[in-house]
């Protein structure tokens, strides 16, 4: 059996190099195909970490009219504080949105006029709620509608929802386009490789005839033609990872400023997970194109 191992490995590796040009463009596209794969999923996560970072600032803002009694306003806040689908609850008191709305306009001299002319504070309380989910906004802004309590003034749910939701709506929309390219380029490397081992296969038709003849099994003579498209699949996985690897690098600093995320200090991170999704889906590429171009081409 050990003896029969090394010859198929033998054979497998002869085969490679014999087809050596036509083996290489099975392993630039499957390498093209790959770091796609990479890409996305690098792609993926940096969109994931915008969701939930602007997630975590949008919040429904309660206005209340300047004259609401502060036990209403209590009562209220408590209130909103008891729902389940809450995280945070945030209270402003007039005085100090005052005070905030001085320091956002000092240097607006018409809007520091108006206000000393007002003489008293025109502004009013606020609460600024946090769900625990974006899709929990919904409920919690039916309860405040509900309420029809006559010492709010305004809820802005309608504006931080259609942020939230052309936010959402892009990633999808990235998600789908990443989806379709990978899904032609992995269509692709299996055509190619597919191909690769049809043409390994009209190449060797005399060593198979006389392995036929000498009574050779179906698992060695299909043995190589399998161990080239695993090895199309191996080499394209780590040509896809030397080739992130540098832009990678060169990007970490720029997406730690725009995405506060270093996408390459992510890569290395997750560096055993990655090299292990793109070296199996290689392997099961070559693999399974290596199937297919056997089941068609070789009658064993």
């Amino acid at each position: 059996m050990v003896t029969s191992f090394r010859r198929v490995v033998k054979a497998g590796f002869v085969g490679f190099w014999r087809n050596a040009y036509v083996s290489l463009a099975s392993i630039f596209v499957i390498t093209v195909a790959l770091f796609v794969i990479g890409s996305t999923m690098l792609i993926n996560q940096l969109l994931t970490v915008s969701l939930v970072q602007l997630q975590s600032k949008v919040d429904i803002n309660v206005y209340f009219v300047p004259t609401a009694p502060q036990e209403d306003i209590d009562s209220l806040t408590t209130s909103v504080r008891a729902l389940p689908d809450v995280e945070l609850v945030t209270y402003t008191s007039r005085e100090d949105a005052l005070s905030e709305y001085r320091t956002k306009n000092q240097n607006d001299s018409v809007a520091m006029q108006a206000l000393e002319e007002l003489k008293e504070n025109p502004l009013g309380a606020t609460i600024a709620i946090q769900a625990k989910e974006t899709s929990q906004y919904e409920s919690i802004n039916q309860f405040l509608q509900e309420q029809k309590s006559p010492i709010i003034d305004d809820i802005n749910y309608i504006k931080n929802k259609e942020s939230i939701d052309k936010l959402t709506g892009i990633i999808d929309a990235v998600k789908q386009a990443s989806f379709v390219t990978l899904l032609v380029l992995l269509v692709a490397a299996t055509v190619i490789t597919f191909n690769t081992i049809r043409l390994a296969i009209y190449t060797a038709k005399e060593e198979i005839s006389v392995m036929r003849l000498v009574g050779a099994s179906n698992a060695y003579i299909r043995g190589p033609f399998m161990l080239q498209g695993v090895m199309y699949g191996v080499i394209s996985g780590v040509l896809a990872l030397f080739i992130l690897y540098p832009i990678l690098l060169w990007l970490g600093p720029k997406t730690a400023a725009f995405f506060e995320l270093n996408i390459f200090d992510y890569f290395v991170t997750h560096f055993a997970y990655i090299f292990g999704v793109l070296i199996g889906i290689g392997v099961a590429l070559g693999l399974v194109s290596s199937m297919l171009a056997i089941t068609r081409y070789l009658k064993v």
